[in-house]
C-alpha cells in the first residue's frame, strides 16, 4: 500500500477531512465501549477522530501510514502518532475497540484478510471494531491511490473470510464532506468473537 499521494497532498486532505463531522459513526462505536476504554485509530488521517475519542476520555493510540500524515495528526491531536503501516502491527489484545475510518479500503483485496487479522488480534476477546469501505464492487485506481470497494455481500464475506468475528452492524452511508455526498460507504461494526 503506497502513502505517497497522502505524502505530497497532507495540507489538502487535511484541510478536507480535519472537520468532517463523523460524530454519527462515532456515536455508534462509542455507546459499545466501556468508558475510559483503550482505542486504537488505525490509519488516523487528520487525527479528527482520534482527538474526538480523547476529547470523550477514551485511552487513544493512533497511527497512520503517511509520514506527513502523522505529523499533522500529531500536532492536531497532541497525541504522539505513530508511522506505522498495517503490515506492521504486532499488538495483541491490547485495545478494547479499534477505529479504521476510511483507511483499510486503501489495502488491495487480496491482502485484506491478513491485514484484519493482524488488527482484529490486536483486540481483546468482545473488543469492537469500526470500519468503512466505499460502496462498489472491485478494486481500481484513482489519483494515484489503490481502492477496494466492497458492497454489503462483499462486505459480510470479507469479515467471515478473517473469522472470530460477528457483525454488529452493517449500514450504507453517504459521504459527509461538502460536495462528495454522492458517494456511498458502507459502515462496518463488529466484534471480536471470544
Amino acid at each position: 500500500m503506497s502513502t505517497g499521494y497522502y505524502d505530497e497532498n497532507a495540507d489538502r486532505f487535511f484541510a478536507d477531512t480535519a472537520h468532517a463531522d463523523m460524530s454519527q459513526t462515532r456515536r455508534r462505536f462509542v455507546e459499545a465501549l466501556a468508558p475510559g476504554a483503550r482505542v486504537l485509530d488505525a490509519g488516523c488521517g487528520s487525527g479528527r477522530d482520534a482527538l474526538a475519542f480523547r476529547q470523550a476520555g477514551f485511552e487513544v493510540t493512533a497511527f497512520d501510514g503517511s509520514t506527513q500524515m502523522a505529523r499533522r495528526a500529531s500536532a492536531h491531536t497532541g497525541l504522539e502518532v505513530l508511522h506505522l503501516t498495517f503490515d506492521q502491527v504486532a499488538w495483541r489484545e491490547a485495545f478494547d475497540g479499534i477505529w479504521s475510518c476510511a483507511s483499510l479500503l486503501h489495502v488491495p483485496r487480496a491482502e485484506l484478510p491478513g491485514v484484519m487479522a493482524r488488527l482484529r488480534d490486536a483486540l481483546v476477546p468482545g473488543g469492537v471494531w469500526e470500519m468503512s469501505f466505499k460502496l462498489g464492487t472491485g478494486e481500481r485506481q484513482a489519483d494515484g491511490r489503490h481502492f477496494t470497494d466492497l458492497d454489503e455481500a462483499g462486505a459480510q464475506a470479507l469479515i467471515a473470510e478473517v473469522g472470530s468475528l460477528e457483525t454488529l452492524d452493517l449500514t450504507l452511508g453517504r459521504d459527509v464532506r461538502p460536495g462528495r455526498e454522492n458517494e456511498g460507504w458502507v459502515n462496518l461494526l463488529v466484534r471480536r468473537a471470544g
